[in-house]
């Protein structure tokens, strides 16, 4: 006969899992990361940034100008990260504001 433990994690638990997860990760608001395709609602994109929950971003923010190309489902991304978490809990990412992050980091 084998003696099984039954692990019930708590919130807590799982508070310092996701905090542990998560440090040594340079995710602060006001910068441009990286993220990845993880689903499309009609003109909407669902970006993974590696929080806790997914942004979302409007398709037209990718196909602004010449030969823009909107990402399709696993591609990966770099947006800008303006809030962690919002009222409803979800990352507050930006295309746009990527865009120019990069072309103000050229100059």
């Amino acid at each position: 006969m084998t003696d099984t433990q039954s692990f019930s994690p708590s919130r807590d638990d799982f508070a310092a899992l996701l905090d542990e997860t998560l440090q040594g990760r340079d995710l602060g608001e006001g910068q441009v990361v990286h993220g990845r395709v993880v689903g499309i609602e009609k003109d909407i994109l669902i970006i993974d940034v590696g929080l806790k929950t997914e942004g979302r971003i409007p398709a037209r923010e990718f196909g602004i100008g010449e030969g823009a190309v909107i990402p399709k489902l696993g591609d990966n991304v770099e947006v800008y990260l303006e809030r962690v978490e919002n009222a409803l809990g979800e990352a507050v990412i930006s295309r746009d504001k990527a865009r120019r992050e990069e072309a103000w980091t050229r100059l």
